[in-house]
């Protein structure tokens, strides 16, 4: 019996890498140790995460799954260290050499790092889900997906645009359906000084009324906004289900605008100037 406690001894001893003028010796032993230590702490963190996510929506269960692999990389570094550590191994020698390199990658990396922490606040305080409709830079789109590093944005064009996800923090971000799918849109239009305003009004009334996708309600309604420099100035309001259409479907209601003003006589001005010219004696 003390045989084999000696032989598994000198196998578990038997230096697998061993530099000259290192105090830095790396076993059979210190390396099963390591194995054990990771495949333990997988375990526990799969465990942990079922325990945590089991009453979790499956949108948000998703979203913890970005998370959950970040903070699993950190994990197992700090395991190895510990581990090694507790086997007898000077991690100084290896700690020296990666602080400097950390200290490289981080100044290297510091755009990453926003955006991986940005995408980690994104994901917990749901401020943006998949689904939402948002403007950001300009730019209009749906989003589709939302990750650690980056979020995904499909446009009204059909393009895929990638945003990463410091623009979400840093920059003003419009939430469409931050509070509910229902957009209000507007349509402006100047007629000519003189023109029958409640009949102007009726016509854009019924413009946007009748268009199929404007809901009934809350229903459309219609401002004297101004007296322009040429025109008299009004607006449309009205509401869709979902503003991702809203270019399309304000494109068709001008149409229509035009279209009932020519039959009703209404026109629309553009700007006039009266030159004067002063003839020399």
């Amino acid at each position: 019996m003390k045989d084999i406690i000696d032989f598994i001894k000198n196998i578990l001893a038997y230096k697998i890498y061993s530099p000259e003028d290192s105090k830095v010796d790396i076993t059979v032993g210190v390396l099963i140790a390591v194995i054990i230590a990771i495949i333990a702490t997988n375990f526990i963190l799969k465990l942990t995460r079922k325990l945590i996510t089991r009453k979790m929506a499956d949108g948000d269960k998703n979203k913890f799954t970005s998370i959950f692999l970040f903070a699993k990389y950190i994990t197992y570094v700090l395991v190895i260290i510990f581990t090694l550590d507790a086997s007898g191994i000077n991690i100084t020698v290896f700690l020296a050499p990666f602080a400097a390199l950390a200290v490289g990658l981080g100044f290297a990396l510091q755009q990453l790092f926003q955006d991986i922490m940005s995408g980690i606040l994104i994901i917990t305080d749901k401020s943006l889900h998949v689904g939402d409709i948002v403007e950001v830079d300009d730019k209009v789109g749906r989003v589709t997906s939302i990750h650690l590093r980056t979020t995904r944005m499909e446009t009204r064009g059909g393009k895929v645009l990638i945003v990463p996800n410091h623009k979400f923090m840093s920059d003003p971000l419009f939430n469409w359906t931050q509070n509910g799918n229902t957009v209000r849109e507007e349509v402006n239009v100047g007629v000519a000084y003189g023109s029958d305003v409640e009949l102007v009004k009726d016509i854009l009334l019924k413009c946007a009324s009748r268009h199929p996708g404007v809901l009934e309600f809350p229903e459309p309604f219609v401002l004297f906004e101004n007296f322009g420099d040429s025109s008299l100035d009004f607006g449309v309001y009205f509401f869709l289900p979902d503003g991702f259409v809203a270019l399309r479907v304000k494109s068709e209601i001008r149409f229509e605008i035009d279209k009932m003003f020519r039959e009703n006589n209404v026109s629309i001005p553009f700007p006039q100037r009266d030159i004067h010219i002063i003839p020399n004696d």
